[in-house]
């Protein structure tokens, strides 16, 4: 029986037994709880078969947590896994009831329209929402609340039953537990589902000491159980004929109890043989003949509450059920007699629930199928009659059989798109799945087929790009403008499936069949783009060309136009042509200084990469401070709209990037690592992986950590082959300047040789996104003087040809490192003198100090370390320190 320091507490409620050691874990982290609204949160997992008294174990923790806490719980259903947020829904309900609209604003701040419409408070905006977004929106609702009602407890029964989009949520708020007041605690059993077993998983790693794995009752405490219920006087024999017969299963041996007084049978050895006759109404068949013999009315009404599932609406079951008020009042009365239905509430609403899931499983699965099937219609049209909507609808309407049925099609796809408002892409999935096998009508099914594509476009791009192909390939397929937008999602998807020798194909194929127009240039645009980023290109100066010849007659009147402007300064850019030309074409893109409508970083009809190529001419003209605002909006877009996938952590890599190129190193690891973390909750091995580490890698070793900058490396792979679209800055030249700065003197030639073929091949010459050129002059210096000094020429050359202070400036520190004397020290002079200029402060700093060491002056290392110090560059300004510590020769 419950015993030790918590047996007082527990004598408020029904005994438990034998469950003293997990019931003690919640209590002791009940009081670290309530001891300090600073103290950490903690997580409690109990699990378990059916029935071995989870549901009892945390109505204990419940009745602990009386008086001290404030309890919210909810629990999952075997009918209801498909409703998106309906357990963490049920969880908050206490707490959103009680707030009004504004109210609900202010506890909630910016998260409010991100995670609003996923708790049924907020009106969704029409737009997809990005799932990764409202889960951190929900995150931070729920880590506001757990602050406003500490100390807090929440309790999560059968989460084994519980929705994805919940037990998402639920990983990530455990993860934060150690900065929140709040103390969670889990029911469930071993999952069948695969991602629901993955989720769980994480979750239990939160927990407070490993997961409680609970046990059947001994025949001892079986004994103890049987002899409370039935009185003192009940014999051994009986007593270990109960335990033989439910096997110490709590809930078993409980009903089994139940049974026996109904039955008004003495615990007596000379009954014990009818107890296992008996034991067989408590579930399966016999539950179902006990449920039969309450009448048919009983029955029906029972049916009707299997198929609603949770939270059952009494007068809902009666509609369902075909019965007036009456009638259904009366079977409710019999199956809470029984033992089968239970009255629960939902806010102020009174409601029905199953009395153990146990219960409902098999009340559910003995509806015969053809009338099951036909319940679950009748409910879909009941649901959707009272007022609900078709996404509450729409678990009944995937219970269906297909029937060519247009409406039903319709009714999922209106779910779909009201799940996708929510953030909820893969209940849409499912509807639209659903709706497919109807089927639609012909001249339907490829728009079901890119709706399909469009709800995975922010979670996976090889499933978009599946749909999408269906959706073209169609006959009767696409037309017009939808065509085209599926042809740009779809090649976007490629390209970021690492397949972007495909989108190329594609966008060729259909651009040919289209009559010159806005359509034609937006896939003409689209190709230009992937063509400009792709290695494997045979002829870029070709299409250098076709695109100048293009770009010189638009003026800039539409996006399209725009757009154009936008792949010409960017393919300039990489060729290395006159910075100054670079950001005319840029600013001939903007609209009074800003971004057109419809070329916005969440809008859709153009790719986010072309804001990216936008950004990134401006960073290599040396117009840092405009890529900056762009990228700074770039997040703030994201973030007001909730995207916190694939999209923010490529605005967060370009906006460390752009830190990285103005010397704030420290500011620009921290975005960087972020960009990292976001992009690994989107998968692994995607372009956008080695993008991003890339960046790190190069700002790692400005900071003067090669070896943190090879852990990275050897995290994501960073090696060749790379990845099928071109890095930024140019991989090739990143791994070599790291091979070279851990020793390995020889890959990192390997490397740099490798860049110089790709940036030659493709006409590449601008020298800080491809430095190849100054880095293995410097490399080859000692073995090859004649090549090193022809490689610095060469660099120079195209610096002056592209323009900026940065370039001119990095070519002349180059210069400089390959000569001795007085002619040294003017090239290196005149290094300072642009890069002082230049909006690259790291690069001023490197300059200075190799300057003042050349020169052994005293003033210009100290000017150096000051630089090196406030940019973060902690080996360079240990490199500074250490030749002005030593003093030697210096003036």
């Amino acid at each position: 029986m419950t015993q030790g320091r918590h047996a007082d507490a527990a004598s408020c409620g029904p005994q438990l037994w034998e469950r003293e050691p997990e019931l003690d874990v919640a209590a002791r982290a009940l009081d670290d709880l309530c001891a300090d609204a600073a103290s950490s949160g903690s997580l409690v997992v109990y699990r378990g078969e059916a029935g071995i008294g989870k549901t009892a174990l945390l109505d204990q923790v419940r009745r602990l947590a009386q008086g001290r806490a404030t309890v919210w719980s909810a629990r999952g259903g075997e009918t209801v896994t498909s409703v998106p947020f309906n357990v963490v829904r049920q969880l908050l309900q206490p707490a959103l009831l009680a707030l009004s609209e504004e109210e609900s604003r202010e506890y909630f701040g910016d998260w409010y329209d991100i995670a609003g419409p996923a708790l049924g408070i907020a009106a969704p905006t029409g737009k997809q929402a990005d799932p990764q977004g409202v889960r951190d929106g929900l995150v931070a609702a729920v880590s506001r609340l757990a602050r406003l009602h500490w100390p807090l407890v929440l309790l999560i029964d059968d989460a084994h039953w519980a929705d994805l989009e919940t037990l998402e949520w639920l990983v990530a708020f455990a993860e934060r537990l150690d900065d929140l007041p709040v103390l969670v605690v889990v029911a469930q059993r071993d999952p069948e589902d695969e991602q629901v077993a993955a989720c769980l998983d994480a979750v239990a790693l939160a927990a407070r000491q490993d997961t409680s794995q609970l046990r059947p009752l001994s025949p001892d405490a079986t004994a103890g159980l049987t002899r409370a219920t039935l009185g003192p006087h009940a014999d051994d024999p009986f007593c270990r004929e109960v335990w033989a017969v439910t096997g110490g299963n709590p809930y078993e041996t409980v009903e089994l109890l139940a049974k026996v007084q109904d039955a008004g049978m003495e615990p007596e050895e000379s009954h014990a043989g009818e107890l296992r006759a008996l034991n067989k109404t408590a579930r399966g068949r016999g539950l179902v003949t006990r449920l039969e013999g309450l009448g048919t009315e009983a029955t029906r009404f029972a049916w009707a509450a299997a198929v609603l599932g949770t939270r059952i609406e009494p007068g809902l079951a009666a509609l369902l059920a075909g019965m007036n008020p009456e009638q259904a009042g009366r079977c409710a009365d019999r199956l809470r007699t029984a033992r089968i239905l239970t009255d629960g509430t939902y806010g102020d609403v009174g409601t029905l629930e199953f009395v153990h899931p146990l219960i409902a499983t098999a009340v559910y699965q003995s509806i015969p199928p053809a009338t099951r099937t036909a319940m679950h219609g009748q409910a879909a049209w009941a649901v959707t009659a009272s007022g609900h909507g078709p996404a509450a609808a729409s678990r009944h309407l995937l219970e269906v059989h297909p029937d060519d049925d247009p409406e039903l099609v319709e009714q999922l796809r209106a779910a779909a798109r009201e799940h996708l408002a929510v953030g909820a892409p893969a209940a849409a999935r499912r509807c639209l799945e659903r709706a497919l096998k109807e089927p639609p009508l012909p001249e339907l099914w490829p728009h079901v087929q890119y709706e399909l594509g469009c709800a995975t476009l922010l979670t996976s791009p090889a499933t978009t790009v599946r749909h999408l192909r269906a959706a073209l390939e169609a006959t009767p397929g696409l037309y017009g403008e939808e065509r085209v937008d599926a042809v740009c999602r779809m090649s976007q998807a490629l390209v970021h499936n690492d397949q972007l020798a495909d989108a190329l194909t594609l966008i060729d194929t259909e651009s040919h069949q289209l009559e010159p127009g806005p359509q034609r240039m937006r896939l003409q645009a689209s190709r230009f783009f992937w063509e400009s980023i792709y290695n494997g290109e045979s002829d870029a100066p070709a299409r250098s060309r076709r695109l100048a010849d293009l770009a010189a007659k638009v003026t800039g009147r539409d996006n399209a136009e725009r757009v154009l402007l936008i792949l010409r300064a960017f393919d300039m850019m990489n060729r290395g042509e006159n910075a100054e030309e670079v950001a005319e074409y840029c600013d001939r893109a903007l609209v009074n200084g800003r971004l057109a409508p419809g070329l916005g970083w969440t809008d859709t009809e153009w790719s986010f990469e072309i804001l990216i190529a936008l950004g990134f001419s401006y960073i290599f003209s040396d117009r840092l401070d405009r890529a900056e605002s762009l990228f700074a909006e770039g997040i703030r877009a994201y973030e007001s709209a909730g995207w916190s996938g694939g999209h923010l952590a490529v605005a967060h890599a370009f906006a460390g990037y752009v830190h990285r190129r103005r010397g704030r190193l420290t500011e620009a690891e921290a975005l960087l690592r972020e960009a990292l973390r976001l992009t690994d909750r989107v998968g692994r091995g995607l372009p956008m992986h080695w993008d991003a580490a890339g960046k790190l890698i190069d700002t790692l070793l400005a900071r003067g950590r090669p070896d943190e900058a090879l852990k990275i490396a050897e995290r994501y792979d960073y090696a060749p082959p790379y990845p099928s679209t071109i890095l930024f800055p140019e991989a090739y030249s990143v791994r070599g300047r790291l091979m070279l700065a851990i020793g390995r003197t020889a890959e990192g030639i390997s490397e740099l040789e490798a860049a110089a073929k790709a940036a030659q091949a493709r006409g590449g010459h601008n020298t800080i996104v491809s430095s190849w050129a100054c880095d293995l002059a410097r490399a080859v210096a000692d073995t090859d003087p004649k090549r090193a000094a022809d490689l610095a020429v060469q660099a120079r050359v195209q610096a002056e040809r592209l323009g900026t202070d940065t370039a001119i400036g990095e070519a002349l520190r180059c210069a400089a490192a390959l000569e001795t004397g007085q002619r040294q020290l003017t090239l290196y002079a005149k290094a300072v003198t642009y890069l002082e200029a230049s909006p690259s402060a790291y690069e001023h700093a490197l300059a200075r100090v190799e300057y003042g060491i050349a020169a052994r002056s005293r003033a210009e290392l100290n000017h150096g370390l000051q630089l090196a110090r406030s940019c973060g560059a902690e080996g360079l300004a240990a490199r500074a320190r250490d030749v002005l510590e030593t003093g030697r020769g210096l003036h």
